[in-house]
């Protein structure tokens, strides 16, 4: 069944989905899309993926006909957020993304961007942005047209259900950041508390991004980015997911739509 597509604004989709799987293959069938287009356009595709239910999700890339449509070789792998833990620690990202999904892609090694994991947070971040800048002067990953952010070519990201974005809480002074990259949290409200994660400003200059929610116990926090509501939801860090030039598409179930105006 095709989903049920809502378009909010110019640049923004809502893509509401019966079920998870039908969710999985659609998101399936943009990536590819977009893919295609990153690689005919400038020869690379750079992606950035958090971490969450969105890994398995994405599942359906590594079967057929996927697996051997898509150009692999030609795909850079970073990370929207990091948990500043050992590679090899139940609550990493790399490691969730490495078991789950990438280990069963034939994806470059060399071209999987991982923080060093034997660094403080705030040196994890600078390293990571120092890696990034490197690769932007190689082109490697694009440059935005209207700042000095890096453009990636598409930026996945799982809404929490109380609506944060990679590592971007609610009312975390982080969310002011406007001159670094990748900064660094010693205090996440959620456990492991030392994180890295892309700030607002790069996201906002990605040349595509996906937002996922599933689930009743996002609903709320779908509605509040989606839906016009007074001032103080304007805070929201899902709702501050507004790309300057790129697309954004949200990847919804029924679930977690179920309190958008337009959809109830």
């Amino acid at each position: 069944m095709a989903p049920q597509v809502l378009l909010i604004k110019d640049k923004m989709e809502v893509r509401i989905h019966e079920c998870l799987d039908e969710l999985s293959t659609d998101l399936a069938d943009q990536i590819e899309e977009l893919c295609e287009e990153s690689i005919k356009d400038h020869g690379v595709f750079a992606v950035a993926i958090s971490g969450g239910s969105i890994i398995s999700l994405m599942r359906k890339l590594s079967e057929a006909p996927y697996k051997k449509t898509i150009d692999w070789s030609k795909w850079y792998i970073f990370w929207a957020d990091e948990r500043v833990v050992a590679k090899n620690h139940v609550d990493s990202n790399y490691k969730l993304a490495k078991d789950n999904l990438l280990s069963k892609l034939p994806i470059v090694p060399s071209h999987v961007y991982s923080i060093n994991d034997s660094l403080t947070a705030e040196e994890a971040a600078s390293e990571y942005e120092f890696v990034i800048r490197q690769l932007v002067k190689t082109r490697v990953v694009n440059v935005s047209n209207i700042s000095d952010c890096p453009k990636f070519d598409l930026i996945l990201l799982e809404v929490g259900a109380d609506g944060h974005v990679a590592s971007l809480f609610p009312n975390h002074p982080v969310l002011e950041e406007k001159n670094e990259w990748v900064t660094f949290i010693a205090n996440a409200p959620k456990p492991p508390p030392e994180r890295i994660t892309l700030t607002l400003p790069v996201i906002n200059s990605a040349a595509n991004v996906i937002m996922v929610a599933t689930g009743g116990v996002k609903a709320e926090a779908v509605r509040m980015a989606i839906d016009d509501m007074d001032p103080e939801c304007s805070v929201l860090p899902a709702r501050m997911i507004q790309p300057s030039v790129g697309k954004l598409v949200w990847f919804l179930d029924v679930e977690a739509a179920s309190k958008l105006t337009r959809f109830s």
